[in-house]
């Protein structure tokens, strides 16, 4: 299937693993022009020395923190005119709402609110004009069932989500879109930290934390990468225009709620 997007330039936040990385993979094999983003210059180079073995179009590398100006000014120069935004950054350790303090409460929203929305108010301007553009934010299942070991996470994503929530109904006329991914237990580097995070706190080994993973899962196995990415690319075709505001849930069927 053609998603229409060819030619088109992305911007994929913190892609040089994990679920970033399965988004910057998907668009590229699209033939969109992807520019990918992590902190460490080495990983990043391998990660586009992998998407160009499949890509059809251009990998261009920015190496920066999202969480920071230099960061972000370097990604938005990256792209002649960006039609994708694909926000994300590396989830929270995780810890208990009475583990917070103010500093705590800050360093969450920057990381996981802040760079979303100062992003996106970047590129915004330009899909108008364009009248294309597509806005996804990678957030969590946190966002509409929290654990409560995860009030950092579950904090600055829902804030992010109400937020994007009123821009999808402004942009809607300029066929932009702006939708939410909301994954839980994708096999990636991510749920191997969570395991290993669970051993301590258990105290169990790392098989079991593994085990409890897949037993907490309806589909009863962890999710593939690359669903995670076609799901993400499909959103940002011509053909999901008629799709916005909406936080789509990524989980095996788990989500326990009708809405």
């Amino acid at each position: 299937m053609d998603l229409g997007i060819a030619g088109r330039w992305a911007i994929v936040c913190a892609s040089s693993q994990g679920l970033g990385l399965a988004c910057a993979r998907a668009l590229s094999r699209e033939g969109v022009n992807v520019v990918i983003n992590g902190r460490n210059e080495e990983k990043l180079t391998h990660a586009a020395a992998q998407l160009r073995e499949t890509a059809s179009a251009q990998i261009i590398t920015v190496v920066g923190d999202v969480t920071t100006d230099e960061g972000r000014t370097a990604l938005l120069a990256a792209t002649p005119t960006c039609s994708i935004l694909v926000n994300n950054n590396a989830g929270p350790k995780p810890r208990h709402f009475s583990d917070m303090d103010h500093t705590a409460w800050l360093a969450a929203l920057e990381a996981n609110m802040m760079p979303a929305l100062l992003l996106t108010n970047g590129v915004l301007q330009g899909m108008k004009e364009q009248r294309f553009g597509r806005i996804i934010n990678i957030t969590s299942a946190m966002v509409t069932t929290p654990w409560p070991h995860m009030a950092s996470s579950a904090a600055p994503r829902c804030a992010l989500t109400g937020a994007m929530k009123a821009l999808s109904l402004e942009v809607a006329a300029f066929n932009v879109t702006v939708n939410n991914l909301l994954p839980e237990r994708i096999d990636t580097e991510r749920q191997e930290y969570m395991a290993r995070e669970t051993m301590q706190r258990e105290n169990i080994s790392y098989e079991e934390a593994r085990a409890r993973q897949v037993k907490s899962i309806a589909a009863k196995r962890l999710g593939d990468p690359e669903e995670f990415g076609a799901t993400c690319a499909f959103l940002c075709s011509q053909y999901a225009g008629y799709m916005s505001g909406l936080n789509i849930h990524l989980d095996g069927g788990s989500y326990p709620g009708l809405v």
